[in-house]
């Protein structure tokens, strides 16, 4: 016997306690299940479907903002120049007196790469991200988003051809990167990124992303490839 989640309306099978495509509690409302509509106010920024990523061209260290549609300022992250471990800070603006969020490596030591996305207010986690290591060292950069709960609910990943001539080929870096997220096998965003000889710009269109799915996990994804990736490489 199934019933529906009461977030996305996906059919769940019985005894089930969470939803695989949004990662609401079943059984109970929106609102119990901790996930805000985006409707909801005090939530209006992290649940738009546009978004771009754009790096400071000249900087010391790692430097990118996130743009709405408008390219009006949402957030700010300036990467740490001596880390142990990945501990990313999302604030306001480049002021960095109000932090809204933060990607926090799980492990010194962890070639998989977990990182959890904390909402800096609540102290909550509000998703993971999850590197495919050997994928992305020799194949395709590859993340997987993972829910609140720690489920997997998407998937982040580049396209094979793409990711081989940027590996491989002489001046691959050049090459922009476009990266694919899916939801259960079904293509629901595209990250693209544009071509520049300097700087770095990532955009992703979201209206196709369910609506519950917490868009800070994927712009952290997407900060992961500006900052960590690319340093890779």
């Amino acid at each position: 016997m199934t019933s529906n989640c009461p977030s996305c309306g996906t059919p769940t099978e019985e005894g089930g306690a969470f939803c695989s495509k949004c990662g609401a509690r079943v059984g109970i409302s929106t609102a119990e299940s901790g996930i805000p509509p985006p409707s909801v106010p005090g939530n209006p920024i992290w649940y738009q479907n546009f978004y771009r990523i754009r790096k400071k061209v000249v900087a010391i260290t790692n430097q990118y903002w996130i743009e709405n549609a408008d390219g009006s300022i949402l957030g700010y992250s300036k990467q740490k120049l001596i880390r142990i471990k990945e501990d990313i800070r999302v604030f306001a603006d480049d002021s960095m007196s109000e932090e809204l969020f933060r990607i926090r490596q799980d492990q010194v030591v962890d070639m998989w790469g977990t990182f959890g996305v904390i909402d800096s207010v609540t102290e909550a986690v509000v998703g993971k991200i999850r590197r495919q290591a050997l994928r992305s060292g020799v194949h395709k950069d590859e993340y997987l988003l993972l829910n609140a709960h720690g489920q997997t609910v998407g998937k982040l990943a580049e396209r094979s051809r793409r990711g081989l001539m940027r590996k491989y080929m002489p001046g691959g870096v050049l090459v922009p990167e476009q990266l694919v997220v899916e939801f259960q096998g079904r293509q629901v965003a595209e990250i693209k990124q544009q071509f520049k000889i300097i700087g770095d710009i990532w955009e992703v269109d979201c209206s196709r992303i369910p609506a519950q799915f917490d868009r800070r996990i994927l712009l952290s994804a997407m900060l992961l490839m500006g900052m960590i990736e690319r340093d890779r490489k």
